[in-house]
């Protein structure tokens, strides 16, 4: 049993931070969540309800993220974003965060393994603000409530079952992403993998689930493809959320960019992170430059980047 006032406070915390109590019944609590094994009776959410009801991908990964996995994550999360899905997560470290921040602008669910006004990690204070702003904060337990280890399981089951797949960027053998894997497959979701190499301890529990049948994940189409396989899921409306066209560049500009590239490749590869870093060419018209080369025969791409073409004599 509650103790006693328990009820009335937690009502008047919700009332003062604006934040609205959803249960299982309520027209408004997400559907996919309520269909899972275990949903949460009662959810706590701050900012836009609705959000919660969009379909949604879900990508976790490390917290000790690589920049390589940071980057993927952002990318994904943007990408996605743009092809009209809410992006869900934990707003952990690392892969979380960076999932967040970049679907900041097409929408995104952060879900708390504490009570919503609880901010963790504090890093990620101006993160949570934004999210509210541009999306919901989630949490099934009360306000005020520190998250405790055996929280963040459960949260995870919210995560994924908000979602039509999650992407596991970066996990170890033995990460609680993982977890959060497993319970996407119990709930009948699609899992995604992004590959890496067998070297980085980061990259075990991903390369792990590819061999036992994640989808192996190279770029957003990977994501795409795979959801629109699942039995009644549609895609999803993305009238509101289109990316802007690439501006033509001038032709004088392009020559010097393609002159750039081919001055800096040899006949080792060259990754086109390194492309960017070393020329002042803009990184949105980098692989636009870089596609005219290799179909002009300049340019070959191999595994680990780019290098001048062996035919080009």
């Amino acid at each position: 049993m509650a103790p006693e006032g328990l009820a009335e406070r937690e009502a008047e915390a919700v009332a003062k931070a604006g934040a609205s109590i959803l249960i299982a019944t309520d027209p408004d609590y997400p559907r996919p969540l309520a269909a899972i094994p275990d949903p949460p009776p009662v959810i706590t959410v701050l900012g836009e309800v609705a959000h919660l009801s969009r379909d949604g991908v879900g990508i976790v990964g490390a917290r000790n993220a690589s920049a390589v996995g940071r980057r993927m994550a952002s990318t994904l999360a943007r990408e996605l974003g743009e092809a009209g899905y809410v992006i869900n997560s934990g707003l952990a470290r690392g892969i979380d965060g960076a999932a967040h921040h970049a679907a900041l602008q097409t929408g995104t669910v952060a879900v708390l393994a504490g009570g919503v006004d609880q901010i963790y990690p504090p890093e990620h204070r101006d993160l949570y603000t934004e999210i509210i702003d541009h999306g919901a904060i989630v949490s099934e337990v009360p306000f005020g409530m520190v998250a405790r280890a055996r929280d963040f399981p459960k949260r995870n089951r919210i995560v994924s079952g908000l979602s039509k797949g999650v992407i596991v960027v970066e996990a170890a053998d033995r990460s609680g992403t993982l977890i959060t894997a497993r319970l996407a497959l119990e709930q009948g979701r699609e899992v995604f993998a992004i590959p890496g190499s067998p070297l980085d301890p980061r990259c075990e529990g991903t390369n792990r689930l590819i061999r036992n049948g994640a989808i192996l994940t190279r770029h957003t189409d990977d994501v795409l493809e795979g959801l629109q396989t699942l039995p009644g899921i549609r895609e999803p409306d993305r009238t509101h959320y289109t990316a802007a066209p690439l501006p033509d560049a001038a032709p004088s500009d392009r020559r010097i960019w393609r002159r750039q590239i081919v001055e800096l490749l040899g006949y080792t590869p060259v990754t086109r992170d390194v492309l960017i870093r070393e020329t002042d060419i803009p990184p949105a018209y980098i692989a636009d430059i870089l596609l005219d080369l290799v179909l002009d025969g300049k340019v070959d791409e191999a595994p680990g980047g780019f290098t001048l073409s062996t035919s080009d004599n």
